[in-house]
């Protein structure tokens, strides 16, 4: 396939992995795609995700189906969500662009927090759409930590992946947390750290004043670190030891072996905070099912070539083409 044959050619400006990652996330975008239709997918007997529905014109069941899943706090507006769903909308797919709990403003919708490991809350909105409302192909994406969420419930079901599910892609999906949370807390990643830290004390302190019964604040450590976070936070409200007894719970690497539908894994090799050495752990590249692209420059979830148009943001075209090549006309 041509983009697949053609390496990833990096915008010349943007020279080291940092640059990569901040451009992406700070680049302004403007998006041709009509606006989605909000619904809300039960995952859990009182849980519910928020997505944004970009139908087809009739909403027909033959028109493939792709679902995309953000990073850790992202939401169904991350630029690389509008992205993708601009490109595949155009080469007629249905999109659903989808909030995982908590974010994009939906804290109410489940009286639980967030973590890696709901893989089931992805199968429940694949059966939806495929036993509920009919769809036979449907594809799954997802970044960094939605990366690791799509990628588990890959390898969760195995050789019985049913047939609608016809293949899942992910951009640098955090599969191994622990390296992840390390590399957080190097120097140079400061910044990053800063921010999600930030961003995840509003979401608990929102959180908490939804369920005072279940969250407090009181006698709660100092939270500095994403690690810390997981340690004093996540993993006591999810019955994990610690953060790292949580991490090895639900890091993906441990089911990337049964990984058996179609694949695109697409990373970096100088991702500031999703090291590439996970990939090599993992042996991702010893699974026929897997594809693997990892070229040396992208960033976290950038990939921003040095062509103009819809090549700017090649990772995004990857995962069109990659998905187009695997939809029964």
């Amino acid at each position: 396939m041509e983009t697949f044959a053609r390496e990833f050619e990096p915008h010349p400006l943007l020279k080291n992995g940092h640059a990569m990652t901040i451009a992406a996330a700070l680049v302004p975008r403007r998006f041709d795609i009509p606006a989605g239709q909000a619904r809300r997918f039960q995952v859990d007997r009182d849980s519910w995700l928020l997505g944004h529905c970009h139908w087809r014109p009739g909403k027909t069941k033959e028109a493939p189906v792709l679902v995309l899943v953000h990073g850790l706090e992202g939401s169904s507006d991350s630029n690389y969500m509008r992205g993708i769903a601009e490109k595949a909308f155009h080469r007629g797919f249905h999109v659903v662009r989808l909030n995982q709990r908590n974010c994009g403003g939906t804290e109410a919708l489940t009286p639980t927090l967030y973590n890696s490991g709901m893989s089931g809350d992805y199968r429940a909105v694949f059966e939806e759409l495929s036993d509920g409302d009919g769809f036979e192909q449907v594809f799954f994406a997802g970044y960094s930590m939605g990366g690791n969420l799509v990628a588990k419930m890959a390898g969760e079901l195995g050789s019985a992946a049913p047939p609608a599910m016809r293949a899942i892609c992910t951009v640098c999906p955090a599969i191994d947390l622990a390296p992840c949370a390390d590399a957080l807390e190097r120097w140079d990643n400061y910044p990053y750290q800063r921010h999600f830290v930030s961003r995840l004390m509003s979401h608990y302190s929102r959180k908490q004043r939804l369920f005072p019964w279940l969250y407090s604040t009181n006698g709660l450590p100092p939270v500095h670190t994403v690690r810390q976070f997981d340690d004093f936070i996540i993993a006591p409200s999810f019955g994990y030891r610690d953060a790292q007894d949580y991490y090895e719970s639900v890091s993906a690497k441990r089911v990337t072996a049964q990984i058996r539908v179609p694949f695109l894994l697409i990373t970096a090799q100088d991702d500031p905070f999703v090291p590439y050495s996970l990939f090599q752990a993992a042996k991702v590249a010893d699974n026929p099912a897997i594809r693997l692209i990892a070229p040396q420059r992208g960033g976290h979830c950038g990939f921003i070539s040095k062509h103009s148009g819809g090549r700017r943001f090649w990772a995004e075209q990857c995962i069109v083409d990659f998905c187009q090549d695997h939809t029964v006309v």
